[in-house]
Order: structure tokens, then C-alpha cells, then sequence
């Protein structure tokens, strides 16, 4: 029984966990969007890629921060090979924090 109530209570320590997973997911929605703006910059209209439109740049960015890996045989140019590393690297640091708060918030029930 104690085990349930404390699944429904909502402390402190649930506010912390949700408002990091919020500005997680925030602050990933604009590195998506600058991404994609960046790889449709940079990949759009060069030869043997297939960034046709702004929708395949969004999709290539959205896939890279989801997955780390896209069927898309982009990027070809050199500016938007950075910016796919970078994109991988903002998606395991996001989910290394992430892991972390969870692992934090359950560290906090643990002590109480």
C-alpha cells in the first residue's frame, strides 16, 4: 500500500522531473528546427542528395535527433556533415540528462 500512495503523490521531486523533461523537449524542438533549416541550407539542390524541400531537411534533422541514423544519403557537403554531428551529439547528451533525472528523481524517493 505504501508503494501506491507514494505513486500517487506528487511532490517536489515530480515538478523537478517534469520541467527538465519539458525544457528537454523544448530546447530539442528548436535545435529540430534549426537543424533542418541548417541541412536545407546547406544540402538542398546539391547534386545526389535528396533534400528536395524544406520537409526532407525537417525530416533528416527529426530522424537524426531521434534515431542517430536516417536512410537519406545526405549530408554530402562538409557544412552539412557538422551540423549532423552536432545534431547526434545534442541527441545523446538530451538522452544521457533525461536518463539522469529519472535516475535522480528515483534516488529522491529512495531517501525519503
Amino acid at each position: 500500500m505504501e508503494e501506491i500512495r507514494r505513486l500517487l503523490d506528487w511532490e517536489e521531486r515530480h515538478r523537478r522531473l517534469v520541467a527538465r523533461i519539458a525544457v528537454a523537449l523544448g530546447v530539442t524542438l528548436v535545435v529540430d528546427l534549426v537543424g533542418a533549416v541548417l541541412i536545407y541550407r546547406f544540402e538542398h539542390g546539391v547534386a545526389g542528395g535528396k533534400i528536395e524541400g524544406f520537409d526532407d531537411a525537417l525530416f533528416f534533422s527529426t530522424v537524426q535527433l531521434l534515431t542517430v541514423s536516417s536512410q537519406l544519403p545526405n549530408p554530402l557537403t562538409g557544412a552539412g556533415r557538422i551540423v549532423d554531428v552536432v545534431l547526434e551529439l545534442w541527441a545523446i547528451v538530451v538522452v544521457a540528462g533525461i536518463a539522469g533525472s529519472f535516475s535522480a528523481f528515483f534516488l529522491s524517493a529512495d531517501r525519503s
